[in-house]
């Protein structure tokens, strides 16, 4: 007498390919989002390389404020690109992962432009001290610590808002609501901790295309730090303390 109990075959087999399906839809919406970020950061770089010399001047020196920001910027927006995608990837929220694909995509534009400039100049993509900020001096950078304050030992290691190794595999760890309110106030402490550069290069850069694409930075990135901060009241989150 047959086990009625017994598994249908055909169910396993009808199981089995809706678990294929659906790791492979997955897999494809992957592939199509790491192809989409790769073409933006060409064509970020692209857009760079076609702007020239910016406003038609020299190659700026190494310590300059130009440099300086697309060096020191580039590194910012890495890792909040790094965030992001983790966030795009992992979160269930459909309004997390949309600002999320939003601040990655545009990052990574911005990384592109700034990289693009970087090689044209023939200026290394990361600062040759081991430190970043150093181009930020005077009372505006010392009134907030940063900087080439100290001749003796101008900038710092570790930029404003820049989240912890401990902070990322924590973040890595969770998910759901949790996930979702740890991506939302590392990414809007990160938004915060790059204001200060972002104003600096603005005002002082001396490439017309170089302090424009602060003054946008600043633009785009305060709307962001709106949205993240109302997101995260949404879910019960508490802004982190303030960048230092």
């Amino acid at each position: 007498m047959a086990d009625e109990t017994a598994p249908d075959p055909a169910d396993e087999i009808g199981g089995d390919r809706d678990e294929q399906s659906q790791r492979t839809s997955t897999g494809m919406r992957v592939l199509v989002a790491t192809v989409a970020v790769v073409a933006i950061l060409l064509l970020g770089a692209a857009a760079g390389l076609l702007l020239g010399l910016p406003g038609g001047q020299g190659v700026p020196a190494s310590n300059s404020v130009d440099v300086g920001f697309a060096q020191d910027m580039s590194v910012h927006h890495r890792q909040a690109v790094q965030m992001a995608g983790w966030a795009r990837d992992h979160s269930t929220d459909n309004a997390v992962r949309q600002i999320a694909f939003d601040i990655e995509t545009s990052q990574l534009g911005q990384v592109g432009r700034m990289e693009g400039w970087l090689g044209l100049w023939d200026k290394p993509e990361l600062p040759t001290s081991g430190k970043y900020m150093t181009w930020m001096t005077g009372p505006e950078a010392a009134a907030h610590g940063h900087g080439a304050t100290n001749p003796n030992d101008p900038g710092v290691v570790t930029m404003p808002g820049m989240y912890t190794q401990q902070e990322w595999q924590r973040l890595r760890s969770l998910s759901g609501r949790e996930l979702d309110v740890m991506f939302l106030q590392l990414m809007l402490r990160h938004h915060q901790g790059g204001v200060q550069m972002m104003e600096y290069a603005a005002k002082y850069a001396t490439n017309p295309q170089v302090k424009n694409l602060a003054q946008s930075m600043l633009l785009s990135q305060g709307k962001e730090t709106e949205t993240l901060r109302r997101l995260l009241t949404a879910r019960g989150g508490q802004p982190l303390p303030p960048p230092t």
